[in-house]
């Protein structure tokens, strides 16, 4: 049997794994699914049509699956909230379902949410991200594996953020983030994650040293981001996480309104052409 305290609120058509665990006066609304070794400590909310996966754990007055503050947003619609396993939402965190009918907000797996980190409408976060206190995702942003945001950092909305990404506390980023790279001040690329690529077990020598000559082409070269890309289509020899650089290049330099946000420049050189 779940672990129910006598005060919480659990709408009877909500699912419950049988050790979930739901702490004083928290609320698990209609159209819920949590998993099993779940954890919603007190004073948490579980709003309508949240799916949690297997062992998250939600600390006190956390939000999930609220309304999105999105002003076209209509509260007729049936959208989604579906968050992966092993996640930890420290207190505060809010994240909000989707807009659009069936439309879903999706988190990863083994995620850390600091206290007051927040993810918007219909974001996509990937696997073993770290949102430090009061970090932010906005609407349709992604943001992709491994990543790190510190204090404060921000993404803004339509915007894609690639694997190992290390923004800088108070950084933020309006344009694309290619991945393996780290964020200063406002767009700015500062250079490679260099720690998180050596930290990466799943990475190889051989990758790391493709992973740079992509980073060279596209920032150092004084090529533009279409000219960089052909030198990098000649390396068939490259490997996934090189390809990968490459291929979010291609993503953005191919992307369609709303998402024709331009690659994010290196830190003290203008915005490179791109078809914004």
């Amino acid at each position: 049997m779940s672990q129910i305290h006598p005060t919480a609120i659990v709408d009877p058509s909500a699912e419950l794994a049988d050790d979930v665990e739901v702490g004083a006066y928290a609320i698990v609304e209609a159209d819920c699914s949590i998993g099993a070794h779940t954890v919603l400590r007190p004073h948490t909310i579980v709003r309508r049509y949240t799916t949690l996966g297997e062992g998250n754990f939600v600390d006190s007055f956390t939000a999930l699956g609220g309304w999105p503050q999105d002003l076209k947003f209509d509260p007729a619609q049936v959208s989604y909230l579906t968050i992966g396993d092993r996640n930890v939402f420290r207190e505060n965190v809010t994240i909000s379902r989707a807009t659009g009918e069936g439309q879903a907000t999706t988190i990863g797996n083994d995620g850390y949410w600091m206290a007051c980190s927040h993810a918007g409408h219909n974001a996509t976060v990937g696997d073993g991200v770290t949102m430090v206190n009061s970090a932010m995702i906005g609407g349709h942003a992604t943001l992709g594996d491994n990543c790190v945001l510190g204090g404060n950092a921000a993404i803004h909305q339509f915007v894609w953020v690639g694997e190992r990404v290390m923004f800088q506390g108070y950084a933020a980023s309006s344009m694309h983030i290619p991945p393996f790279t780290m964020i200063v001040k406002i767009s700015r690329v500062i250079g490679l994650n260099s720690v998180g690529l050596r930290r990466a077990k799943d990475l190889t020598d051989e990758d790391r040293a493709q992973i740079k000559e992509a980073f060279r082409l596209t920032y150092r070269s004084r090529l533009t981001p279409e000219k960089a890309l052909q030198e990098m289509d000649r390396h068939s020899e490259w490997g996934a996480a090189a390809g990968r650089f490459r291929d979010f290049v291609r993503k953005v330099l191919t992307a369609e309104p709303p998402y024709t946000r331009g690659l994010a420049p290196l830190v003290g050189r203008a915005v490179p052409h791109s078809r914004r």
